[in-house]
This record gives structure tokens, sequence and C-alpha cells, in this order.
């Protein structure tokens, strides 16, 4: 089959991005790499269901920084259809509508490989490994996910469904991000620079959680 014919493998990769960090960045080239993807669509979510407080930004502000950060490379985008959706927002409903809006597309879900014991309590987990491969990203030396765990509470499917894959570890995250902020510390070489000045622009995260 030529590259014409067969059909486009998206990534799908979720998340707060309160704000997006070169962790963020680094987990979907390493991804796009090691999948062979054809591009990867950065989701910042609506209301998630297992963060009821919700982000520091607001949704606009969160897939602007997100913007800045992949612009200029047509392989990664951003996609707001959780943040036009009201009420709490469900992976299974998401991935439908991807699926629905691109049917063309082979669907690649990433997430961390720490969140994949979790999956059996999502809504509609069976569906969700139908929809889409789970991209289970294993960070540092950790140690690999239980798939044989999660096997038999979701059937021989994750066998199928569930692809492990090893990044190089990098300790950041969005949590230290808002307290380096908040304490005046630079934010030089952990955001994209274009995401560093958005947030002074914005004034975003000086003021406690």
């Amino acid at each position: 089959m030529s590259d014409q014919q067969r059909p486009t493998r998206l990534g799908i990769y979720g998340g707060s991005f309160d704000p997006v960090h070169l962790g963020h960045l680094l987990l979907a080239e390493t991804c796009r790499e090691e999948c062979s993807l054809d591009r990867v669509l950065f989701l910042p979510c609506g209301q998630s269901p297992h963060k009821p407080n919700g982000a520091v930004a607001t949704g606009q502000q969160r897939a602007e920084m997100l913007e800045f950060a992949v612009a200029g490379d047509p392989r990664f985008g951003v996609c707001r259809i959780e943040l036009e959706r009201s009420g709490p927002s469900f992976t299974v409903e998401t991935l439908r509508q991807v699926r629905a809006e691109q049917p063309d597309s082979k669907l690649f879900f990433l997430m961390g490989a720490d969140s994949l014991a979790d999956l059996p309590l999502w809504r509609e987990p069976q569906a969700i490994l139908e929809l889409a491969t789970i991209v289970a990203v294993n960070r540092g030396q950790q140690p690999p996910p239980d798939l044989g765990s999660l096997e038999a509470r979701l059937g021989p499917i994750v066998r199928e469904r569930v692809r492990v894959v090893t990044m190089s570890a990098i300790e950041l995250s969005a949590t230290e991000i808002r307290e380096r902020v908040r304490s005046g510390r630079s934010l030089r070489f952990r955001v994209p620079r274009a995401v560093e000045e958005y947030i002074r622009q914005q004034r975003l995260y000086r003021n406690a959680e």
C-alpha cells in the first residue's frame, strides 16, 4: 500500500497543558517517531472528570500556549473539541468525535504509562481500546506497566491495542512551572520561548492556587 493509500496515523495527546512545557513536547515527538505517526494533535481538556477543580489558566489560554508551542511544525496541531463541549470531557466521547470527523485516520491515544493502570476505571475502556491504539509512555527507568493485570480486567484486546514506548526522563511538571512563576524564577529551557513570553504578557500563574 502506498503512502497515499494508507490511513493517516494520527496521535491524540490529551491533558491540561497548564502550561505546556518541553516534557510534553518531547513525549509527543518520541511517540511520533516510535509509532511512525503522521501527525500529533494536542488536545487541551475541558472539564476533566478526574480533576473537578479544573485548570488554572482558561481553556482559551491553554490552547493558545499550545499553538505557540507547535507553531511552524505541520506534524503537530491543536484540537479544541473538548473546550467546545459543555460538561465533563470523557476520552471515549472525544475519540468517537475524532473518528467521526476523520474516518480515514488510524488513531493513537498517547498517555503516561503511570496512568494505564487506571484505564479500567475510565468510561467505556473497552470502547477506547477499540477506537484507538493506546501508546503508554514510560519515562526513564520506571518499571514497565503491568499489561498482564490490565489484560485480566479488560481482556485480550489489551495485547493488541496497547503499545509501550520509553522516553528519556525529564523532570518537569506544570505544577513546577506554575510555582516558578509565582516565586519569580526563570522558565528558560523549561517551556518554549513563545510560551514563556505569553505567560509573562498574560500575567498567568502569579497568584496562589
